[in-house]
């Protein structure tokens, strides 16, 4: 299924956001606050998706994204990369059957030239297993970054029609990686930043932005809701005006 792009179609506007879009922030500082090491608040931030796939199933929400690792990631310590890495085969080798059991689609986007064979197998099978799943799409974005995303897409797309030297949006956007799902309605950072890192950038044009001081590991139903209910406060205009909007309704 294709979707339109916000800024050339005017998109519904749902009361419950049908994406939602998370970058999971303060792993590390909600060990070391706690003298623990950097490792074991990303352990318990796998639990923390665990509860948010599970809220997000119970309130309706279809769409789950989630930024693991970005492409910046690897200038962090080579330590921290490598339990990372493994902290991802782990998690695959846990979570996928239980996905599976629960009708949930597994997507992970991004630049995987980069992962060991193994990983690369691994998340190439729990595609394949969860490929026909309808209950909840939850994308892990891993070696992502939003520019590599509209760079490997230009390419495919250019690759594709040579010779062709005018494009339009509608063009390029089947060539992104995120193609199979609608634009996020609602976009999450923990951990008390505020701005987007490099994630999804063409497709977070329209989307309303929400961030909190409470740290990934922390981050459960209850904080889901608030940001929910953040959203629910907004009017969504896509570039309309306010009267417009109180016309239409």
């Amino acid at each position: 299924m294709k979707y339109s792009s916000s800024t050339t179609a005017v998109p519904d506007a749902p009361k419950v956001p049908r994406h939602v879009a998370i970058i999971m922030d303060g792993n590390g500082r909600w060990a070391t606050k706690r003298f623990m090491p950097r490792v074991a608040g990303h352990v318990k931030g796998v639990d923390a998706v665990r509860t948010v796939v599970e809220a997000c199933i119970e309130r309706g929400i279809e769409y789950l994204t989630v930024f693991a690792f970005s492409s910046e990631n690897w200038r962090r310590p080579e330590e921290e990369v490598s339990l990372l890495m493994k902290l991802f085969v782990t998690a695959l080798e846990r979570e996928v059957a239980k996905m599976h059991a629960n009708n949930i689609r597994l997507k992970v986007v991004g630049d995987l030239s980069r992962f060991g064979d193994k990983l690369q197998e691994m998340i190439a099978n729990a595609e394949r297993k969860t490929a026909n799943n309808t209950r909840l799409t939850v994308t892990v974005c891993a070696n992502y970054g939003g520019r590599w995303d509209i760079m490997q897409a230009i390419g495919k797309m250019v690759a594709e029609h040579p010779g062709a030297t005018d494009f339009s949006e509608e063009q390029l956007a089947p060539y992104l990686s995120m193609a199979y799902a609608p634009e996020p309605d609602l976009f999450i950072r923990t951990g008390g930043e505020e701005r987007i890192s490099n994630f999804l950038l063409w497709q977070l044009a329209y989307t309303e932005l929400y961030f909190t001081d409470t740290y990934w590991p922390d981050f459960n139903a209850e904080r889901l809701d608030e940001a929910i209910a953040s959203y629910q406060g907004r009017e969504r205009r896509f570039g309309r005006t306010g009267d417009q909007l109180a016309n239409k309704s």
